[in-house]
């Protein structure tokens, strides 16, 4: 048995590259993810005087070192102003507030968080509650929760047709899922599950469990349906689904009504132009002062056109802001520090790629799909980007010239990945196409298709990053000087996905990779068709994700060494093996050139008051893994004792 314990003492170090490949997997693994250094002892200043019945933090705290990280003890108080540019988006408070049953800690290592215990055996996933914790309406947390989920949400053919989640199933298998007592639920399957504990950790919480107590009046299954049915017509809603949905709210932050295990519960109904969120005095974590976090007691979300989001920002009208900024915004941001005292932390951005282009594999047209399957093709308009040009004018120099690949901060890293197939060579590219058959051309020097058709490049993208849009501008001119045209056609997101599955596209405009700062037990998925609507070979996507129902078979053979490898991954706990085929699915990105990737690295903008302690002048910034800022953990931010007024919000 192996225990992802509170007992187990501090991670054993990282191998050097030398040492990964053949380190012993299984200790390697557990230990990444089970230590949890002195989290349980009990804290300085014991909470035993607060009665049982109380708002307060469980018997059974996660306690946070600050000081192991380098970080201050705090003061409670306080509050964080904030902006967003449409209502909806407080729901990003769900993924950078970063509460989760085991998340992801600044090293990228799995810890416990809500939950005091992982062991992890095989198939088998005990999870070990925490005793004494209770929801934000001091109603306690148990595994009741964790049935109601599983029984009634994800069961419930009203409320989840498609059944449970993909990280559920292991060979099409469900879990056997036992609640052993108060505290205890175990997930079983027959062999390893890998994409379990990664699920859980993701940047948006499957929330894998629910508020029964507060659900359960609303569900037809223990009020009877046409109870239930009677409930959502009074609000004129359709059915007792509906209104269960609705309620059932501990992503989207809109039902203030809704129990919450995050750090700060919504007080705000939309529709509202200011929201406001109150810290959760029964919030789980506690600092070594016995000090319950978070140290804020608020957070306000104040609404702004995206227009204005850079403009309010540099008059000091945001504490914390980071999400509708970037690195363009810099010079701007930079301007206002001195008069309006805040700081603008400069992030590097983990992303395979700032912008990256997906020739079609699958595409509807004959012609089209044959000469994006030609490898000689994909190469020539990789050498043929002057990515030093596109560098210094996007990202003021400072990024990173390559494919689209994971960044050198990953210990999975090689150089080849990114520089393979990725210099500036018009020449080379030139003589490429000429062996692909496209010597003809027209009178404006344009390469001719077999058909005798211009060849021109009609590149798609959904026309929201503006600098996708500006660096398509630069590569229409470098593809022009080896005869091809590009045209560009920017639209809305939810068309260009819809042209995506149907075949419609030749090639798509967008950002790269998105876990481009891996580890080897995060899942590979997105190097492959398994990879749901991926803009390269959209129906072997859909293949995949419909279990052979609808789209096409994968008839390439090494796109289907990418699927067997995504298999292998899936079949093992073993993190020796899964870092190999990590490795050498990366590399069989940059030898086929899949997507065409052109430059890394930008900065991303993280604007704190001068005053705003413990957030880190540079981390890196992603949306997986590190849940944008969620990995730095927004509830240790506090204001310092001699904080202006004028960040609190009255």
């Amino acid at each position: 048995m192996s225990a992802w314990d509170i007992r187990n003492g501090p991670p054993a170090p990282l191998p050097d590259r030398g040492e990964r490949d053949t380190a012993v997997s299984r200790r390697a693994l557990l230990a990444g993810l089970g230590a949890t250094l002195t989290w349980s002892r009990a804290p300085s200043r014991a909470l035993a005087d607060t009665p049982p019945d109380a708002p307060g933090p469980p018997t059974a705290p996660y306690l946070a070192d600050l000081a192991a990280h380098g970080r201050r003890l705090g003061t409670r108080g306080g509050t964080i102003r904030t902006l967003i540019a449409k209502a909806r988006d407080v729901r990003y408070l769900s993924v950078y507030g970063y509460t989760r049953l085991i998340g992801y800690d600044t090293d990228l290592n799995l810890r416990p968080d809500v939950l005091e215990r992982v062991d992890v055996e095989g198939g088998r996933f005990t999870f070990t509650l925490r005793q004494g914790h209770r929801w934000s309406d001091g109603h306690p947390f148990t595994t009741e929760d964790f049935r109601y989920y599983w029984e009634d949400v994800a069961n419930e053919k009203a409320l989840n047709p498609d059944g449970p989640a993909t990280f559920f199933r292991v060979d099409g298998k469900l879990p056997q899922v036992e609640f052993l007592d108060p505290v205890t639920v175990r997930y079983s399957w027959d062999r390893p599950n890998p994409m379990f504990l990664p699920a859980l950790a993701a940047p948006r919480d499957p929330l894998i469990y629910r508020p029964s107590h507060y659900l359960k009046p609303f569900h037809a299954r223990y009020i009877g349906k046409d109870a239930a049915d009677a409930k959502a017509k009074a609000l004129k809603l359709r059915g007792w689904a509906a209104l269960h949905n609705r309620l059932d709210d501990n992503y989207e932050l809109n039902n203030p009504d809704c129990p919450t295990l995050q750090g700060w519960v919504p007080r705000t109904r939309s529709p509202a132009t200011r929201f406001r969120f109150e810290r959760n005095r029964s919030y789980h974590r506690v600092d070594t002062a016995g000090t319950q976090l978070p140290y804020v007691d608020t957070i306000v979300m104040d609404v702004a056109s995206q227009g204005l989001l850079v403009a309010k920002t540099n008059a000091g009208e945001a504490d914390l802001m980071f999400r509708g900024l970037s690195m363009p915004d810099i010079p701007s941001l930079k301007e206002g520090e001195a008069a309006h005292r805040y700081r603008t932390n400069l992030w590097p951005v983990a992303r395979g790629s700032e912008i990256a282009l997906y020739p079609n594999l699958t595409t509807a047209d004959p012609a089209w799909r044959k000469l994006n399957r030609d490898l000689r093709y994909r190469q020539a308009l990789s050498l043929a980007i002057d990515r030093r040009t596109l560098n210094n004018t996007l990202l003021f120099g400072l990024g990173t010239e390559g494919n689209d690949t994971i960044v050198s901060e990953s210990a999975l890293f090689e150089p080849e990945m990114r520089s393979l197939n990725a210099g500036y060579d018009p020449a080379q590219a030139a003589k490429l196409l000429d062996a692909v058959g496209l010597t003809g051309r027209d009178g404006s020097g344009t390469r001719l298709l077999p058909g005798g058709q211009p060849l021109e490049i009609v590149v798609e993208s959904d026309g929201e990053a503006e600098m996708v849009l500006d660096a398509l501008q630069l590569i229409t001119e470098f593809w022009r000087e080896i005869g091809i045209r590009l045209i560009t056609k920017p639209q809305e997101r939810t068309n260009l996905h819809r042209r995506s599955i149907g075949g419609l596209t030749v090639m798509v405009a967008a950002q790269g990779l998105d876990l481009a700062v891996p580890t080897a037990i995060m899942p590979p998925t997105e190097l492959s068709p398994a990879q749901p609507e991926h803009y390269s070979w959209p129906l072997w996507s859909m293949n995949v994700e419909s279990r052979g129902k609808s789209g096409e078979t994968c008839d390439m053979p090494e796109v289907r060494r990418l699927l067997d490898l995504d298999r292998q991954w899936r079949d093992t706990d073993d993190a020796g093996k899964q870092a190999a085929i990590w490795r050498e699915m990366l590399m069989n990105h940059a030898h086929n050139t899949w997507v065409i990737g052109t430059v890394a690295g930008a900065l991303q903008p993280v604007v704190g008051a001068e005053r705003l302690i413990n957030l880190p002048k540079r981390a890196l910034y992603s949306w997986d893994p590190t849940a944008m800022i969620g990995v730095q953990r927004l509830d240790e931010l506090f204001w310092d004792s001699g904080a202006d007024k004028r960040a609190e919000v009255r």
